[in-house]
């Protein structure tokens, strides 16, 4: 009762040693039975933490010391301790039993007793170098009862988990899914480095960050197959950056095509963003056959205003005769880019690509005051109108669009640079330039600006183009008053004999 728990302590010890005592001195004749005496024992242990360290101490006294080879050798004082050490002498039971050489109180103790106990019982035969075929028939013996977990962890801390190996396959012979049994099992192949690519890459059951870990230690690049395989981003990150394995990790990156995880990587707290940039340049994007992954990068680089770098990336994959080498979005991409970034190799890329959307590229060449290479791209996508619009409206080279005008001998464009000599006021060029384009409809303003330069000659030529093309008395009568100015009587007589209407 209350009384007896608050007796002094060297009563205490003193009332259950005489007990205990008494009780395993009566087995032997039968008067008192093995399972009695386990109750008994148990029954105080469990009655508090201080009468389980009285029931140690009694033990203690009565000559259950580890190592203690002399004293308590009788089977009966076996069942006792073991009954006792149901709570935290497991280790101390186990080492004095294989002392004594009471092998069969171990395999009893773990079998029926407390099957539970068994990683601490294995741990105490194996720092005790216990055979390991007793070992490993030991754990056989309990098998699915025991802790995996514990059990292994137990043997992995002393270095002996390839003892676990029998054991193990005889699990998963079982068809068990236990995570614990597959992490065990991958550890002791890589260990062993029994191919263990194979089986990381293949076993479905085993916890990759787990074994990863586990992996690190000896060979990073086995880890990061493990976090591969179960998405572990932050470990794979980890693992990679302090063993400089950035080309693993871009092609990870890569492959994943997770926009937070690029994000991550690329942001500037991350003191390892250059290496990994340089080997998503130079491998990992190059080597992609997957549409979405360079779309997903690319979009990262852009997000992150990384210009230069997407620049080089683009030029990695579409000049290189990659899989997108044809793709026009990338095309464009790069145009544009290089357009905002570097125009010193717009030019180059206009001369070398021919998949991209030319007028839409050439629109925003313009809108960065980049005019030459507006040009170069409506010349080369065959726009010729645009591209004499170019020279006129931006470039302001009447020269340049003469001479452009000349080569590709075309109306329209004729008309163009009619109409931008009229508004320079090269009134003799202008009608030269329609005559060869036969364009009529500006004749009220090229009659007014030649009225007002005396171009009477050139207009004359002009009009007669006009007349054929437009009935209008306002062509006959200025027609009629250019050869007049002209003093071309003769050609007034025809006119005037000929149907007009001036």
């Amino acid at each position: 009762g209350q009384a007896a728990r608050c007796a002094p302590t060297h009563q205490r010890v003193r009332q259950v040693q005489n007990r205990v005592w008494l009780l395993a001195c009566l087995m032997p004749s039968g008067r008192v039975t093995a399972g009695t005496l386990c109750r008994y024992c148990l029954g105080i242990v469990r009655a508090s933490f201080f009468c389980e360290r009285l029931v140690r101490a009694a033990f203690m006294r009565l000559g259950f010391e580890q190592g203690n080879d002399t004293t308590c050798t009788s089977s009966a004082r076996a069942f006792p301790l073991a009954a006792a050490c149901r709570h935290d002498l497991v280790e101390d039971l186990t080492t004095y039993l294989y002392n004594a050489s009471l092998l069969k109180y171990i395999e009893g103790y773990v079998q029926k007793v407390s099957p539970q106990k068994t990683p601490q019982v294995v741990g105490a035969l194996l720092d005790c170098e216990a055979p390991d075929d007793f070992v490993n028939n030991l754990i056989l013996s309990v098998r699915s009862l025991l802790p995996v977990d514990a059990l292994v962890d137990q043997v992995e801390k002393r270095n002996r988990l390839k003892l676990l190996t029998p054991f193990l396959e005889h699990l998963i012979r079982e068809g068990s899914q236990d995570s614990h049994v597959h992490d065990a099992l991958g550890k002791i192949i890589i260990d062993t480095n029994n191919n263990p690519e194979h089986f990381l890459t293949t076993n479905p059951y085993y916890n990759s960050l787990v074994v990863g870990r586990y992996a690190e230690k000896r060979d990073p690049n086995l880890a990061c197959v493990a976090y591969k395989r179960g998405s572990c981003d932050d470990a794979l990150i980890e693992c990679t950056n302090r063993n400089s394995l950035f080309k693993l990790q871009a092609r990870y990156i890569v492959d994943r095509g997770d926009q937070p995880l690029w994000d991550k990587v690329l942001g500037q707290e991350n003191t390892f963003r250059r290496q990994l940039i340089d080997q998503v340049v130079s491998t990992a994007l190059p080597e992609s056959r997957n549409p979405e992954q360079v779309s997903v990068t690319v979009k990262a680089f852009m997000r992150h205003e990384l210009q230069s770098e997407l620049i080089e990336l683009l030029e990695k994959i579409v000049l290189n005769n990659s899989a997108f080498s044809s793709n026009a979005n990338l095309q464009n991409l790069l145009i544009l880019t290089a357009i905002k970034a570097d125009p010193s190799r717009v030019k180059d890329y206009i001369y070398r690509l021919d998949n991209f959307d030319g007028p839409a590229v050439a629109e925003k060449a313009i809108e960065f005051s980049h005019y030459e290479e507006a040009f170069e791209i409506y010349k080369k996508f065959g726009k010729k109108v645009e591209a004499v619009q170019v020279l006129l409206t931006y470039c302001k080279d009447l020269d340049r669009a003469h001479d452009y005008a000349n080569k590709v001998d075309e109306a329209p464009v004729w008309s163009e640079l009619g109409h931008a000599y009229l508004e320079a006021g090269q009134v003799a060029d202008a009608i030269a330039s329609y005559l060869r384009s036969s364009d009529s409809s500006r004749y009220l303003q090229v009659i007014e600006a030649c009225t007002a330069a005396g171009c009477y000659e050139d207009l004359v030529k002009y009009l007669l183009m006009v007349r054929k093309k437009v009935k209008e008395s306002k062509v006959d009568s200025e027609l009629l008053y250019a050869y007049a100015r002209t003093n071309n009587l003769s050609e007034i007589d025809a006119f005037l004999h000929t149907s007009h209407q001036a």
